[in-house]
């Protein structure tokens, strides 16, 4: 059974999600027809899905939308407001992508607006089984849409679309004839044009039709009256259905055959059950007709082989068995000689969708006759009693079919049929599902099984027709029985319908006005079978019985809401499971969506997160805990905005006869209070239900705080109990306060990061060494000329200092001449010569200073004698030179390295 997550999600409770379920104001208002078929007791299928794609009609226009686009931009522009709220402008303009920048100037908004040239509003939409037309049913007409390319979802254009709709029977259904009780695709037509339709007046009509040519669209190639056919007694008398309108002439049988609702069994199903209709009548009847099939049909490839080795088997049993009787060999008569014109046909092969086989188009036998035997009333066996006439009322039906039996069709080949594991599993009998306006769903089993039957041939007698059509009566079992709605919920206005569920045939939704029930008969379907199949061990019977007398289907309600205004009904609910979407169920009422979120069983194969380096493999299944409950979003109702009727209403009284009593003064008068009594009306009806509203708020109001309070108290428990859970692992000695582990935990973690950003540091700088290029000639050559003059440089001290100060001294022996001319090999002892010719220099200049000095105190004192020290001018030029070249020459050393290296830099 499916959990509930959550409810109408943000992106369709809010703008333009929500705006898709609304009237448009520009619709025309209802005319007197469309006001009665509003009034009436009758299901609302206004939403079809082509994969996210969603249809959904509102009045008589169709809403056209990508749920997955339309949840995107929602999610995109909600972030950028996010963006624009905490950062400045600038910084948040930077941030959008072009998408979004494109999406806020208006480009794509994954939703547009289908024109429809109807006159009355939509009751139901009809999506063919390869996703290619959509029928657009009224009360009284039905359209053929040819879908629009997905591709005009994201276009620029917002404007409405306005696609190709043909009319199917534009003289038979019709405002004067009777209304349309069910459309529904045939699930063996070809290429999903073939519409088979059901009138209230038992009606039953095949519609073949082809785009290309036009006359396929105004009459059906098979049409049944039911009422007639209840009555024949051959095959060659005429059982089409009458042109004459629906009030021409009255028929006793018009009450008891007034058709509530029709359906066929999936298309996978076995035996005859794909090509049966079952159909349903509001007074409680059920029929079934079998084979009903158009001219052309394309059967499931394992469907013909099996109603082959099922037909023989069953002549060749009940041939010479005297016990059977006549009517039933000449019904297996009839089927072989049905599957015998069939086996002698040539299909025709046609190119089917992608990936699959071509599919092969058969044409419908003409013997034993295109009209087959209206089986039933059926017998309901075991129905509780009631004398509740909305027990008895039924609103629709839904039949599960048999599954496939390929066990005798396989028999002793070796390559297994290409199917699904659904079509496989399940019971070898029909379940049929039976909805009244009560609420009262009864789910009974065809244990005899529907069967193909035709009418006798003309030339049998009278008596032998007679004889006939007296066959056994055919029998429904009642295997249980399950109330949907409250004894305050069920009305007769309610009409419950049914929904077919995506993941398990055995499994669907029950819609009304007031809830969304899920049902399962799986729990019991699978033990049932197992026990009839014969495989369990002996002591079936006592198993069977308890089976029967246990509650066993499974029953949850996932959406309830009051009922404030008995007009305001629920589409029937599309269930969607997508990879995008998740699981969900789409329903809406005539102003809002609903929505209820599922958890589907394999939720986690959806969104997968690429595991912890460090995490065990558990930790992958974890899942947080869901401790509150889950609640549907309260909408304000839509009284708050529905505009008053009252200025209408005057500016009708300014071009009625009491015109002249608008502007004058009020006076006592018949006219006058007729005016006012109609605007005390008016009044009223709009304060009533503004009341109603503002009270429902105020008590949704009062209820939030207690629902908050509640919230509080349980994840107090919640927590407490988790605080017994942990204390309870650790010791006495090492128990520490939350707030210590939690700063453990941070400072953990915190030097886990230190560690992997040194590890990233270090896989970045092996990197860089691992990628780097060779150097190249001149590369090597600077690296070792720098090579030598570091060494030049960091030699050893003294070593240098003597070898320069030998060099000083072998100056001064040969000359001031041969020392400046003399080479200097190394850096090192450049430098350790300019220092000994500083210190010189120095010195000498320190002397002349003091001499200077010594010449000049006294005054009259007589002057002592000058030193004998004398430098001559060429000697002192010719030192300053040679200290000057020396600079001059490691300038420009400095220099070009320093150049160099920058060269090598930007290199």
């Amino acid at each position: 059974m499916p959990s509930v997550k959550s409810y109408t999600p943000a992106w369709l409770a809010c703008s333009p999600g929500a705006d898709l379920f609304k009237p448009s104001l520009d619709q025309p208002r209802r005319s007197a027809i469309s006001v009665s078929s509003a009034s009436r007791t009758k299901a609302r299928r206004t939403i079809a899905r082509r994969g996210t794609e969603a249809y959904i009609a509102v009045g008589r226009e169709i809403r056209w939308v990508d749920l997955v686009y339309l949840r995107d931009s929602w999610v995109s522009q909600n972030r950028r407001g996010r963006t624009f709220k905490q950062e400045d402008s600038e910084s948040s303009l930077q941030m959008i992508d072009e998408d979004d920048l494109h999406s806020s100037l208006g480009g794509a908004q994954g939703y547009r607006t289908l024109k429809t040239p109807l006159g009355l509003e939509i009751e139901a939409l009809v999506m063919s089984p390869q996703e290619n037309y959509l029928a657009v049913v009224t009360r009284h007409t039905v359209h053929i849409c040819m879908l629009p390319n997905s591709s005009h979802l994201t276009a620029a254009d917002t404007e409405p679309l306005k696609p190709k709709f043909y009319q199917l029977g534009p003289t038979l259904h019709v405002t004067s004839k009777s209304a349309v009780s069910t459309a529904i695709f045939h699930p063996l037509g070809v290429n999903g044009c073939t519409l088979v339709t059901v009138t209230e007046d038992a009606n039953v009509r095949i519609w073949e039709f082809n785009p290309s040519d036009r006359w396929t669209f105004d009459q059906p190639t098979v049409s049944i009256d039911l009422k007639k056919l209840a009555d024949g007694t051959s095959l060659d008398q005429d059982f089409s259905a009458s042109t004459a309108g629906a009030n021409s002439s009255f028929s006793p049988d018009a009450l008891e055959m007034q058709v509530a609702s029709a359906c066929f069994p999936a298309r996978g199903s076995g035996g005859w059950s794909a090509m049966t209709l079952w159909v349903c009548m509001t007074e409680g009847d059920v029929y079934a007709l079998s084979p009903l099939l158009p001219n052309k049909w394309a059967p499931p490839p394992t469907l013909i082989p099996s109603l082959s080795v099922s037909i023989v088997s069953n002549l060749a049993a009940i041939e010479d068995d005297p016990e059977v009787s006549p009517q039933a060999k000449q019904l297996a008569q009839q089927q072989l000689e049905w599957m015998a014109d069939l086996d002698s046909q040539d299909p025709q092969l046609t190119e089917s969708m992608l990936g699959e086989p071509p599919t092969e188009i058969y044409k419908r036998p003409a013997r034993p006759g295109a009209t087959p035997k209206l089986q039933g009333p059926f017998e309901i066996d075991l129905a509780p009693d009631s004398d509740d006439d909305l027990d008895i009322q039924l609103t629709d039906i839904f039949v599960i079919g048999q599954k496939l039996e390929v066990d005798e069709l396989m028999l002793g080949e070796d390559d297994d049929l290409e199917m699904d594991d659904i079509d496989r599993e399940g019971l070898s009998l029909s379940v049929v599902c039976l909805l009244s306006t009560s609420g009262q769903l009864r789910i009974c089993i065809d244990m005899e099984g529907v069967e193909a039957q035709w009418l006798p041939p003309p030339k049998k007698s009278k008596a032998a027709q007679l004889l006939h059509n007296e066959y056994e009566e055919h029998t429904l079992v009642t295997f249980q029985t399950l109330g949907i709605l409250n004894q305050s919920e069920a009305f007769e206005e309610g009409w419950p319908m049914f929904s077919p569920d995506v993941l398990s045939r055995y499994a669907f939704y029950i819609t009304h006005a007031s809830s969304i029930t899920y049902i399962s008969l799986a729990p019991w379907v699978f033990r049932l079978a197992t026990e009839l199949d014969g495989e369990s061990a002996p002591g079936a019977e006592f198993r069977i019985d308890l089976l029967a007398n246990g509650q066993n289907s499974q029953r949850e309600r996932l959406y309830a809401r009051e009922i404030s205004d008995a007009s305001i009904s629920m589409a029937a609910t599309v269930a969607i499971r997508d990879p995008d979407l998740g699981y969900f169920l789409l329903s809406a009422t005539q102003h809002e969506p609903v929505c209820v979120v599922l958890e589907s069983p394999d939720e986690g194969n959806f969104h997968l997160t690429p595991p912890d380096t460090e995490s065990d493999s558990t930790e992958l299944d974890r899942k947080p805990i869901e401790w509150h409950e889950p609640r549907p979003t309260f909408m304000p109702s839509y009284a708050f905005q529905q505009p008053s009727s009252l200025p209408a209403w005057l500016d009708q009284l300014k071009t009625s006869k009491h015109r002249m009593l608008v502007n004058q003064e009020v006076r006592l008068s018949p006219a006058t209070l007729g005016l006012f009594t109609e605007a005390h009306r008016i009044m009223s009806e709009e304060t009533s239900r503004i009341c109603a509203a503002a009270a429902e708020l105020f008590r949704k109001a009062d209820s939030l705080q207690r629902e908050f309070q509640a919230q509080i108290a349980k994840s107090k428990e919640l927590a407490d109990r988790v605080e017994e859970i942990v204390a309870d692992d650790e010791d006495e000695e090492n128990s520490m306060s939350s707030n210590d582990r939690i700063e453990t935990r941070i400072l953990a973690a915190q030097e886990r990061q230190k560690m992997l950003a040194d590890r990233l540091e270090s896989l970045k700088k092996k990197v860089s060494r691992a990628g780097s290029r060779p150097l190249s000639d001149k590369e090597r050559q600077f690296v070792n000329e720098i090579s030598n003059m570091h060494t030049g440089i960091v030699a050893d001290d003294e070593k240098m200092i003597g070898s320069g100060k030998e060099l000083v001294a072998g100056s001064n022996t040969n000359g001031l001449g041969s020392s400046i001319n003399s080479r200097i090999k190394t850096p090192r002892q450049r430098f350790v010569e300019a220092q000994s010719l500083k210190e010189d220099l120095t010195s000498q200049a320190e002397e002349l200073k003091k001499a200077t000095a010594g010449g000049n105190d006294g005054g009259s004192a007589p002057s002592s004698p000058a030193p004998s020290l004398r430098i001559p001018a060429d000697v002192r030029k010719a030192k300053l030179a040679q200290v000057r070249s020396l600079l001059d020459r490691e300038t420009a050393l400095v220099e070009g390295v320093k150049s160099r290296l920058e060269r090598l830099s930007v290199g």
